[in-house]
């Protein structure tokens, strides 16, 4: 059993999650990616959400919102993603860069669509009346 170590950024607005849907992928994830070696959790959001959406995370701002484990996407059966999540304001306006194809604001009638971890985390804030 092996395990992937994500950190994802968590933004909500009007009962909508931003994803992201990297160039070549037909699957949505939300923003983030894997920690560097020796990289804080807050290092690892501000790097990579700068790198795919041109924007400046506000490091102060930083909330954990939670930790979510499901199997991961596109690996085989025993590779888990473990899922580090939070809220933070940001500075910048949004736009794909870097690997990332397009962005777009999702509601819970999209869970389909997406990973199964961000499935879990899209029940979760459905669960808690953020997510509509």
């Amino acid at each position: 059993m092996s395990e992937i170590d994500k950190v994802a950024w968590i933004r909500i607005e009007d009962g909508r999650v931003l994803s992201t849907r990297s160039r070549g992928r037909d699957v949505w994830y939300l923003p983030g990616g894997k920690r560097e070696a020796g990289e804080t959790d807050l290092a690892t959001l501000v790097r990579e959400i700068a790198e795919e959406l041109d924007v400046a995370v506000v490091p102060e701002s930083a909330v954990p919102l939670g930790v979510f484990t499901a199997q991961a996407h596109g690996h085989g059966a025993g590779t888990l993603v473990r899922m580090t999540c939070y809220a933070a304001d940001y500075r910048g306006t949004l736009r794909p860069a870097s690997e990332i194809a397009e962005l777009a604001w999702l509601g819970y009638a999209d869970r389909d669509r997406v990973s199964p971890v961000d499935q879990l985390i899209f029940d979760h804030f459905r669960s808690l009346g953020a997510l509509r």
